[in-house]
């Protein structure tokens, strides 16, 4: 069980091989920063079994109070509840702080828990379990500060 930065150490078919008109650019950001591995710029978590699950871009960056908080790392800690089934960390302006996060997640895996047993009822509770599990395992300032519950979270064509 370990998490860490997904890097391909052979090239494959189809793979990127410049950045057009930026060479330098691409070297940079996908050959430099792990010398001999080509970096995706993906967290990854590896089971002691040899399975892979993405854990989100790297470079998704949330600056709270200058405090800087990757977005997979909340969603990673989020996921591990039970009665949630997939969840999307986002920050909006914030006057004080700089920037606040907003926490998505959608669909709850136990409807029968008590959790949404109606459109809106019952998730004043898993927001607040939500926000004390971040809390313990992350950081006090890591607990969102807005909490919406979603039918589906917003996708690119390739999901």
């Amino acid at each position: 069980n370990i998490s860490g930065a997904l890097c391909i150490s052979q090239a494959w078919p189809g793979m990127a091989r410049t950045i057009y008109n930026d060479h330098k650019r691409f070297l940079e950001t996908y050959l430099t920063p792990y010398p001999g591995f080509f970096f995706t710029g993906d967290g990854v978590y590896r089971t002691t079994e040899g399975y892979y699950q993405l854990t989100g871009r790297l470079d998704d960056i949330i600056n709270i109070s200058g405090h800087r908080l990757g977005t997979a790392e909340v969603e990673d800690v989020v996921n591990h509840h039970a009665a949630v089934a997939e969840s999307a960390v986002i920050g909006y302006p914030h006057e004080i702080k700089g920037e606040g996060k907003m926490l998505s997640f959608w669909p709850l895996k136990h409807l029968s828990r008590g959790y949404c047993t109606a459109a809106g009822s019952g998730t004043e509770t898993l927001a607040a379990e939500l926000r004390e599990l971040i809390s313990k395992k992350i950081a006090k300032y890591a607990a969102p500060e807005y909490i919406q519950v979603t039918h589906r979270l917003p996708k690119t064509r390739s999901g």
